[in-house]
């Protein structure tokens, strides 16, 4: 059974500008790692969230692999150095898994 690790943050729109050219940061790192989680980045157009979110996705095959992957990012010195530089122009973040339903 599939689940998706999501990662929601929602910024001030003044530091738009800012927190996208760290999240181009975050992206670039996950490029350059063979084994590390990529993840597919939206910003809602329409809908219950602002447009000043960005959610950042990614499935996994199992929800120890989505587990062990969020434990591998949450252990990650240079992903949390680029995350102390983004906080400052959050306003709310939160951490979601969804488990991928098949019928």
């Amino acid at each position: 059974m599939a689940y998706i690790l999501r990662f929601v943050q929602r910024y001030r729109p003044e530091d738009r500008e800012a927190f996208m050219a760290l999240e181009a940061e975050f992206a670039k790192m996950e490029m350059r790692r063979d084994a590390y989680p990529k993840g597919r980045r939206s910003q809602p157009y329409a809908g219950r969230e602002q447009t000043c979110t960005l959610v950042w996705e990614c499935e996994f095959e199992s929800l120890d692999a989505a587990q062990k992957g969020l434990e591998l990012i949450s252990n990650d010195p240079e992903h949390e150095g680029l995350y102390r530089k983004q906080v400052p122009y959050m306003q709310e973040a939160y951490t979601e898994i969804y488990e991928v339903l098949e019928f």
